[in-house]
């Protein structure tokens, strides 16, 4: 599969870490409330097993050590769009 970088063009993915769904970016920060243990628990252990477009992190190891927002179909594995993962962070509020 090749994963086409934002900043360094066409690589192999065998050059990346997956890491799993973009929903990892919103870790909760609601460490001192009553509900945090389950809000953490979610956040660790519970995920979807989306069938079609899916945002994935994916960390680019062998190259830049950038991480990568690879939006990817699970059931083809066409990728159709790939950003840094700090714009979308930026993008979603995060990482000011």
């Amino acid at each position: 599969m090749i994963i086409n970088h934002p900043l360094l063009g066409p690589r192999d993915s065998e050059e990346f870490v997956y890491l799993g769904s973009t929903d990892l970016i919103n870790r909760p920060t609601n460490w001192e409330e009553e509900a945090s243990a389950e809000d953490f628990y979610q956040y660790q252990y519970i995920r979807e097993n989306i069938a079609g477009d899916h945002q994935e992190l994916w960390y680019h190891e062998q190259g830049d050590q950038s991480w990568l927002v690879v939006t990817r179909n699970t059931l083809t594995h066409e990728i159709s769009k790939v950003e840094l993962a700090q714009d979308v962070s930026r993008a979603m509020g995060r990482g000011k």
